[in-house]
């Protein structure tokens, strides 16, 4: 589990196909500072395993259906990444609870900068805008935000705005995004729970008719 604040922007160094998907080698000293094998870190807010690591490196595997749910796919030596190392039990949950499973993709529509701030809209979905709701959480290639506003049910386009104060801007990769880029979104689990949940038919209610045999 993540919390969606990111600790490091960390660089790919090396991809390499295996099978059909990936194998990914990133720098990122901070990361791999406390890191062992089977670790877990968020790249983007995709969460990988390690599998090897060197002094300021770890290595991952990627594989097709990741690759083909989140902006890992393009991926290449010199691009830029949002790091975070699975939290502590006993540690602080600054942002929300992230959990590194992407639900897909969205599509930079809009940046509106401010005095100090960037207003960023993004394009989603129509199968994940039911899971986003005003002043909700958000994860945005890892980082957790809090939507500032959202399309009404009945756009065409559906979209979501989140406003990026100046850490944010500096410290992680989202101050480098532009109008066209992808970015990976994962919802908040409470409200892919609920949607779950309500696909099913509620379960009958109990008879009060007695038992065979005249009791209950």
């Amino acid at each position: 589990m993540f919390t969606g604040i990111i600790e490091e922007v960390g660089t790919v160094t090396a991809v390499e196909s295996s099978g059909d998907g990936v194998r990914l080698t990133v720098r990122a000293p901070l990361a791999v500072s406390d890191a062992s094998h089977g670790d877990s870190i968020a790249v983007s807010g995709v969460c990988l395993t390690v599998i090897e690591q060197g002094a300021d490196w770890f290595t991952a595997d990627v594989m097709r259906q990741t690759l083909d749910m989140s902006t890992l796919t393009g991926v290449a030596p010199g691009t830029e990444v949002n790091i975070e190392r699975a939290t502590a039990a006993h540690g602080r949950l600054g942002g929300h609870i992230v959990q590194g499973h992407i639900d897909g993709t969205g599509t930079v529509a809009e940046v509106r900068p401010g005095d100090k701030w960037q207003v960023v809209r993004i394009d989603m979905p129509r199968t994940l805008a039911a899971l986003v709701v005003d002043k909700g959480s958000i994860s945005i290639d890892g980082v957790s935000l809090t939507v500032s506003s959202v399309s009404a049910a009945t756009e065409a386009t559906q979209w979501l705005e989140v406003s990026l104060i100046p850490e944010t801007l500096s410290a992680t990769t989202l101050g480098r995004r532009a109008v066209g880029d992808a970015v990976n979104l994962e919802t908040d689990i409470l409200a892919r729970h609920v949607q779950r949940l309500l696909t099913f038919s509620p379960p009958p209610a109990p008879s009060d008719a007695p038992t065979e045999g005249g009791s209950r």
